[in-house]
């Protein structure tokens, strides 16, 4: 954009060592519900990852030295602060990456809110081993600190509230670190940035670099002085930051896609089972990593659920995020919509029935909104469980429901992908929820509903979904070196 047009744009800064510093270049962020670009975000290198790095650094022996009361004062002073601040952060999240309004203000901010509190908690609460060998006349203890810098990479799709998933337990621990948000996502982080001052977060303890993967992405994974990395995203990405931290030997935590599926038995609650089932398809247009995107229905139930989740999907809204009333917003990028229309193109091109939604129904749009990144809840029947629909991570506000007969062969088609992040199981038949939760190759299963999450236990995936687990335990370990001590007496 020419300068006359850019003076109108928010223009964001990168934070470090508690001021914010400009960028010599900048690339261009879209809101996606218009199609226009509305925010400018640093195109950070490897100059502003140094001078990011070198602050947390020099922060790091006072914040470690802190005791985990202190710092636990000031994430909760932080939570008070950004909810505070909510409405402007939820108009804020649901503009930048076009999700609801409603969603960004029940589920995003108050969230990451929860973060804070919950991490500034859980610290308190940690015990460290004690073990006696009377017979050696020794004692051996454990003793557990803080590692150093942590580098935390995280996602367009719940900006703030993954941003702060990751810097909670970090800092908590008496990490500083040096983070990079999403280049298309990068608002509500800055915001965060201007309330840590206030709510007594010393100066390099947290530092925000803006920027692309590529560029700041790659400095940060490459810098000798980051001992540890933290992200969520593709797992194509997460295979560079493998191969990139391999010769520095850094401890990871890879938080990747899925392929989720949903497994109806034909004595499922379906009162229950379809309007969490069209949630946990289309929530934040499908862009969740949880999402569900494999739907398998027992054959004796398939076409009347097939009837009943059509009828339900068909009443959710598309349309202006920012009004109430909308269920689906935006999604986050031209190319991203290019890329889930393609996946639709693709499974009507093998035979599949598109149901309802993309190329079937009509999406009539506000006269602001015409241009934006818009697509209408979509669902796929009769796909081939080898179709790329069926293995490849879509992120977008599209399922695939097929038939099954038995037990034994759905447990065998659910695993058949290289994801294992997530799965639901419906059904009213205890034995049969334990086995086939057993069964499945997942790091989470739901039975008879989804998305319910308790922080104190660990959330993670198994194959192609990820490395480690986070949550108040995993979160706690992986963030602090532990070191066994003895003692002969």
């Amino acid at each position: 954009p020419t300068m006359a047009h850019s003076k109108a744009l928010l223009v964001l800064e990168n934070f470090i060592g508690g001021k914010f510093v400009p960028c010599s270049s900048y690339v261009d962020s879209y809101n996606p519900s218009t199609g226009d670009v509305y925010c400018r975000v640093p195109d950070s290198g490897k100059e502003e990852v140094e001078a990011a790095v070198k602050a947390a650094k020099d922060a790091f022996p006072i914040w470690s030295s802190k005791s985990p009361l202190e710092r636990s004062q000031i994430l909760n002073k932080l939570a008070d602060l950004i909810e505070h601040d909510l409405e402007a952060f939820a108009q804020a999240e649901s503009k930048d990456q076009g999700k609801t309004i409603t969603f960004a203000r029940t589920v995003d901010i108050p969230r990451a809110v929860h973060n804070f509190r919950f991490f500034a908690s859980s610290i308190l609460h940690h015990v460290t081993e004690c073990t006696e060998m009377p017979i050696m006349g020794c004692v051996h203890y454990t003793s557990r600190a803080p590692v150093g810098v942590a580098g935390l990479i995280s996602p367009w799709n719940l900006p703030l509230y993954l941003l702060t998933w990751k810097i909670a337990p970090a800092i908590a621990c008496g990490n500083t670190v040096v983070a990079k948000p999403s280049e298309m996502t990068s608002v509500t982080a800055w915001m965060m940035c201007k309330l840590l001052e206030k709510a007594g977060v010393p100066p390099g303890v947290v530092n925000v670099v803006f920027g692309r993967g590529a560029k700041a992405g790659e400095a940060l994974v490459c810098h000798p002085d980051v001992p540890l990395i933290s992200f969520t995203g593709s797992t194509l990405t997460a295979q560079r930051i493998t191969e990139k931290s391999a010769p520095h030997c850094k401890r990871l935590s890879l938080e990747l896609g899925g392929k989720n599926p949903a497994i109806i038995f034909d004595d499922a609650d379906l009162g229950q089972c379809i309007p969490t089932t069209v949630r946990s398809s289309f929530a934040n247009q499908g862009e969740i990593c949880l999402c569900t995107s494999r739907i398998f229905v027992q054959r004796g139930i398939y076409s009347e659920f097939l009837k009943r989740f059509v009828e339900e999907t068909k009443k959710w809204k598309t349309g202006n995020p920012s009004d109430p009333t909308i269920n689906v917003g935006a999604l986050i990028s031209k190319e991203h919509l290019e890329k889930v229309r393609n996946y639709v193109k693709k499974a009507q091109a093998e035979g599949a029935r598109v149901l309802c939604g993309e190329g079937v129904d009509p999406l009539a749009l506000p006269p602001g909104n015409q241009k934006g990144y818009f697509m209408l809840p979509t669902i796929i029947a009769e796909v081939k469980d080898e179709s790329c629909c069926m293995q490849e991570e879509i992120f977008g506000p599209v399922t695939c429901v097929v038939a099954f007969d038995t037990e034994e062969e759905v447990i065998k088609r659910a695993n058949g992908v290289k994801y294992g992040l997530a799965a639901t199981v419906w059904s009213g038949n205890v034995g049969r929820v334990h086995r086939v939760a057993h069964r499945l190759q997942s790091g989470l299963v739901w039975t008879n509903c989804w998305l319910v999450r308790d922080l104190n236990l660990p959330f993670g995936g198994m194959k192609a979904s990820g490395i480690g687990r986070e949550g108040a335990k995993d979160s706690y370990e992986f963030f602090t070196e532990v070191k066994t001590i003895t003692i002969k007496h």
